[in-house]
């Protein structure tokens, strides 16, 4: 056990030291990037854990000088690149990254990829306002439930949506749901959490409640399951969603949901940036540094908040229970 850590330490030193010095070549294309990575030949056995963003890379050669050869030959929509609008500039940043750890480990060696083009005429922030929905789906997630009948410890699929329509690419997120007694909260609200600390699924610690993964980063279907809460009353589950631009996550902006398996909070969209979810065993921070770059940008969260109340609800039964699916204002 100990010589296999040490070794772990050993191959982690030499990439940072080689790597500082090695060969790498950027070559930006209009709309991909292709990235040549000289390995070193005692570090050849780790070339999977070579990263472009969450991408491996595409090619991989032996050189007669025994050497390895990396190639990354991607497109700038591929390997969560991030996107930013900056004055007269579009620019892609991604990172290159060594991780011969488990993926909850930091990165051993991390090298900044950036592309910069000129912005292009009639590209601009989307703004304005936007139409959100939230529906109750059937046990298949097909369709809406035809039945307002959920037996206790079953599933509610709840669907939500954004309509992006003239916007530029949207990802939603559940920032906060609570399940009350009340259609709309009160002071005095009796409220049982949900989602709570900036898109954590509280639910999925104790439940099995969790998050379905993504058809389109405009929509999200959370997987509850029910639970005993306000007997003899009707229960409306509020829930507080907000869209902003898929590229950017950080622990304010995120959907986590607890993975007993692993014993560890997951990150819905990349699980390998999970460590922006551990901030779900204590206070996640409300904003974060490159949040902070994004809006100075021009894309601000206010503009793509809501907290539309629907006051026409759908009923669901769990028991003695109604369930309510609204949004919460």
């Amino acid at each position: 056990m100990g010589t296999q850590l040490y070794l772990g330490v050993i191959v982690v030193m030499l990439f940072a030291t080689t790597v500082a010095n090695a060969e790498i070549k950027v070559q930006c294309e209009k709309d991909s990037i292709s990235i040549t990575l000289t390995i070193p030949s005692r570090l050849r056995q780790y070339a999977a854990r070579y990263f472009l963003g969450n991408c491996m890379p595409s090619r991989f050669n032996v050189l007669p000088s025994g050497e390895g050869k990396a190639e990354f030959n991607y497109k700038l929509a591929d390997c969560n690149f991030k996107r930013l609008m900056k004055g007269k500039h579009l620019i892609y940043k991604n990172e290159l990254t060594f991780r011969p750890r488990p993926r909850s480990s930091p990165a051993a060696y991390v090298y900044p990829i950036e592309c910069v083009y000129p912005r292009p005429k009639g590209v601009a922030e989307g703004r304005g306002g936007l139409k959100f929905h939230m529906l109750l789906l059937n046990e298949k997630i097909t369709e809406v439930a035809e039945t307002n009948v959920i037996p206790l410890g079953s599933f509610m699929p709840i669907w939500a949506t954004v309509e992006q329509k003239s916007h530029q690419p949207l990802l939603l997120l559940m920032e906060e749901c609570v399940a009350a007694t009340t259609p709309e909260l009160q002071a005095n609200s009796n409220v049982y959490p949900i989602i709570r600390n900036k898109g954590c699924l509280l639910d999925s610690v104790k439940g099995n409640s969790r998050f379905l993964p993504r058809y389109h980063s405009s929509a999200i279907i959370l997987y509850l399951q029910s639970f005993k809460f306000g007997l003899g009353k009707e229960v409306y589950i509020h829930c507080k969603l907000l869209a902003w631009d898929p590229e950017v996550l950080s622990e304010s902006k995120k959907a986590c949901h607890y993975v007993k398996e692993n014993e560890r909070w997951e990150l819905l969209d990349d699980p390998m940036q999970s460590s922006m979810c551990d901030c779900c065993s204590r206070t996640c921070n409300p904003r974060s540094k490159r949040g902070d770059e994004w809006e100075s940008n021009g894309f601000r969260p206010k503009d793509w908040y809501a907290t539309i109340y629907d006051p026409v609800f759908k009923t669901y039964s769990l028991g003695d229970l109604q369930f309510n699916i609204g949004l919460m204002n």
